[in-house]
């Protein structure tokens, strides 16, 4: 069995009982109303809260609209001048890069630090970041938060960051399919139609309506579309276990955006808050997350799905609370990158196509039984290529084999 968050045990001889202390579900008061203002309120008494420190503060400001929340708050409403920020920026024109979004504040703090990690620095740094999170992890963003955390541990031991807030109020682009989905279901056509109208001229993309239809197929079909998206996995690995994984009813079935939003919170929010925690602490940093205050949870998770997508824009609520003091260009974001990296291009580079393809041919790697050898092997000459970017995929090879030679082998 599984438990979710908010549970302890006791052991008594051989036997172990577990306990329920706090649960989510039962603490979210459906179709919650609050104003703009009383958001901000809730968020700035979380923020007052975690600014209390006797070391040097700082934030990890990537650019978003989480981080530079924070930020906002903080200079503005509570007149931290001699703020400092730590940020990872990229060559200009780089897709990964945000520096044009992180220098909107350059008028307003004098402190703010910047790291640029590139193809050398991952290469140098890759095995000390897997051993330094334990276990796999799914892609190279956190390895961005990795480099700004050891650029902060020069100036700070704690740092505020805009963790969760994408799990609160519908930050990632698959949430729509989940808004979506629950338009239809409840037969609310117009704002379905509306709601897709401007999704389409916005984000000038289907990716919402495909995560919709993902999310009505019954769970043998989703189990075999993952398949199809990861060919390289082997299908006799896939058959053993799809009957296994929950994954396709914990995170892909939302009956609803406030339902997603919540499975999101019990199944997945504790990776990215372990990762940020492990990274952080890696340098001796202590990470403070503002969206976690449980005040704040409770009372967002409550909301309507309108307060969190409106005109196909998402945090609705958190972008009209901080308007005044949000730099305007942060406000009209509708992109999602986060602490993003350019490793599409290092993964190009001559020392990695040399480590990569010695990874491929290695006995170890073959004798896993997870992949296709040769499909992998093929699917990085494409990249290498510029035929495909299939930099998750790679990654995942890579992660995978050092964590069985660091840890099982």
């Amino acid at each position: 069995f599984k438990l979710k968050h908010g549970h302890y045990f006791t052991l008594n001889g051989d036997e172990i009982k577990f306990y329920n202390w706090y649960n989510l579900k039962e603490k979210i008061k459906e179709n919650k109303k609050i104003t703009n203002k009383e958001y901000r309120s809730l968020l700035s008494n979380s923020v007052k809260i975690r600014l209390r420190s006797d070391v040097p503060l700082g934030i990890s400001l990537s650019g978003g609209i989480d981080s530079s929340a924070l930020t906002s708050l903080v200079f503005h409403d509570f007149n931290r001048s001699k703020l400092q920020t730590f940020s990872a920026t990229y060559k200009k024109g780089t897709w990964a890069d945000e520096s044009e979004f992180v220098d909107c504040y350059k008028n307003l703090i004098k402190n703010m630090h910047y790291i640029t990690p590139d193809a050398d620095s991952f290469y140098k740094d890759f095995e000390k970041f897997i051993y330094a999170q334990g276990e796999p992890v799914a892609s190279i963003g956190p390895y961005a938060q990795f480099k700004v955390m050891e650029l902060a541990s020069n100036k700070v031991k704690v740092t505020l960051d805009g963790q969760g807030a994408d799990e609160l109020l519908a930050g990632y682009h698959y949430f729509f399919g989940s808004y979506f989905k629950e338009l239809l279901y409840n037969f609310k056509f117009l704002t379905l139609f509306s709601e897709v109208f401007c999704y389409l001229s916005k984000h000038r993309s289907i990716d919402a309506i495909k995560f919709m239809l993902f999310y009505i197929m019954p769970k043998n079909l989703k189990t075999l579309s993952a398949g199809k998206i990861s060919p390289y996995i082997k299908k006799d690995f896939i058959k053993k276990w799809k009957d296994v994984s929950t994954i396709e009813m914990d995170l892909y079935s939302p009956k609803s955006l406030n339902d997603s939003l919540i499975d999101h919170f019990e199944y997945k929010l504790e990776h990215l808050l372990k990762w940020d925690d492990l990274n952080s602490m890696n340098f001796s940093i202590e990470s403070r997350v503002p969206f976690m205050d449980h005040n704040l949870v409770e009372d967002t998770l409550a909301l309507a799905p309108n307060y969190k997508i409106t005109n196909a824009t998402t945090k609705y609520i958190l972008r009209e609370s901080i308007k005044d003091i949000l730099p305007e260009k942060i406000y009209n974001r509708i992109d999602k990158k986060g602490f993003s990296t350019p490793s599409d291009e290092w993964f190009k580079s001559d020392k990695f196509k040399k480590y990569i393809n010695n990874l491929l041919n290695s006995n170890s790697f073959k004798k896993r039984g997870f992949f296709n050898v040769d499909q992998c092997k093929s699917i990085y000459a494409n990249h290498v290529k510029g035929q495909t970017n299939a930099t998750k995929d790679i990654w995942k090879w890579i992660n995978l084999e050092l964590w069985f030679r660091k840890y099982i082998d």
